[in-house]
């Protein structure tokens, strides 16, 4: 949503196909939000205070999180400890997506990865 270069060309098709169905996590919100506010990620704080219009632009999706999402995020096993990777693992094996990354801590959860 801010052309970052550094996403894959793979990536980059699949979500820009016009068939594309792309949803986006309320996770990724609040994270994006937190690196502006502590000035880790300044180039995204339009971004961060429009969110929600920015998707709407984008023919994006918002994913809310859910009970069973939290549920299996808590019990998802392994040492991984960022809540943030740990409940957007949840959503994508409980919503049954792929998950765009290029974390190689996602493969550990089972979760399938667009990259």
């Amino acid at each position: 949503m801010i052309g970052d270069p550094h996403l894959s060309p793979r990536a980059r098709a699949a979500i820009g196909a016009a068939s594309a169905e792309v949803f986006v996590s309320a996770a990724s919100a609040w994270e994006l939000a937190m690196k502006v506010r502590l000035g880790k990620l300044p180039a995204a704080a339009r971004l961060t205070h429009h969110f929600a219009q920015s998707l709407a632009e984008q023919d994006f999706k918002p994913l809310a999180i859910g009970i069973e999402h939290g549920r299996l995020g808590g019990l998802l096993p392994g040492a991984h400890r960022d809540p943030f990777d740990r409940i957007l693992a949840a959503q994508a094996l409980v919503e049954d997506m792929a998950l765009v990354t290029s974390d190689p801590a996602f493969a550990a959860f089972g979760v399938k990865v667009l990259w």
